[in-house]
């Protein structure tokens, strides 16, 4: 199996196969989802104290937040998965 790391900004990047959804982190649920993380040490900032954009939910219950715009993040999934299929 291949593993694609699709680059989430500022030099880092997540396993495609991993990630379950990518979403804006400002609602409600997505700031308690956040916050549970933190607690539980699942937490995973990539975006060197700028703004958080997107919230990254990996399928090993890990948060990964980024600066970028989800829509942004979303597209390079899609475009991974479209080049290797």
């Amino acid at each position: 199996m291949i593993v694609y790391f699709i680059n989430i900004g500022l030099g880092n990047v997540v396993a495609s196969n991993r990630v379950i959804s990518v979403v804006s982190p400002d609602s409600a649920p997505i700031k308690r989802v956040i916050q549970d993380s933190k607690e539980q040490a699942k937490l995973i900032d990539a975006t060197y104290g700028r703004k958080t954009r997107a919230v990254i939910i990996m399928d090993s219950g890990h948060v990964v937040l980024s600066s970028l715009q989800p829509e942004t993040i979303a597209h390079r999934l899609h475009t991974k998965e479209e080049v290797h299929e």
